[in-house]
């Protein structure tokens, strides 16, 4: 009876050792839909936009899923960088896009470009999302696109940094077109709190997924 609990202690002490060499992974970063009450509560993340074809959109910025992508539009706003710029390419039930000095979807600001931070959140209507070249993953910089209606295709392939909190009806009424014939600009564009301090960390650029066999 002695020798029979034995050796059943013997695997089950092999398993544990097995389970101890090989940790569970670390969670993924859970994320929610609405911003948490630390980040809705500093100014600083919220994000104004004042538009030449009326009304103001207010946009609840989101360091906690994207710092530095927050960081940038905050610097650029303090700097008054977007004042003055126009929507140039706007896409009739799929999004518009904003924040190109020379207003044609060539240009950006003379800071570096910001580094990819994808998350699991959706493109739903009313998120703001960083723009950048369709051939390089971290080419955020300064321009940026409003969803006018959910877009699941963009997905995991572009960084999400806000969404509007009020003011959708006048993102609707934004001029369409590619470019438009009169483009709708940007007034004024401020944060409602004064710059904060940089992230302490960027992250490490996003690979680019390689074909089979290259």
């Amino acid at each position: 009876m002695t020798m029979r609990k034995y050796l059943l202690a013997v695997p089950l002490m092999a398993l544990a050792l097995i389970a101890a060499k090989h940790p569970a992974p670390p969670p993924a970063p859970k994320f929610t839909l609405m911003a948490p009450p630390a980040v809705a509560a500093d100014p600083a993340n919220r994000l104004n936009i004042e538009l030449s074809s009326g009304g103001t959109v207010v946009i609840q910025l989101r360091p906690d899923v994207a710092p530095n992508h927050v960081y940038r539009i905050q610097t650029l706003a303090s700097q008054g960088f977007y004042n003055g710029l126009a929507f140039h390419r706007v896409i009739p039930g799929f999004m518009a896009q904003g924040g190109d000095p020379k207003g044609n979807g060539s240009g950006g600001s003379t800071l570096p470009n910001v580094a990819a931070e994808f998350s699991i959140l959706p493109h739903m209507r009313g998120v703001l999302a960083m723009a950048r070249t369709l051939e390089d993953l971290n080419g955020g910089n300064s321009q940026f696109f409003i969803m006018l209606s959910a877009g699941t295709s963009l997905d995991h392939k572009y960084t999400i940094f806000g969404r509007v909190m009020s003011g959708m009806q006048f993102v609707d009424g934004i001029a369409p077109g590619e470019p438009p014939e009169a483009p709708t600009k940007m007034v004024r564009v401020w944060i409602d709190g004064p710059l904060p301090a940089p992230p302490a960390a960027a992250p490490a650029p996003v690979a680019e997924a390689k074909p089979a066999g290259g």
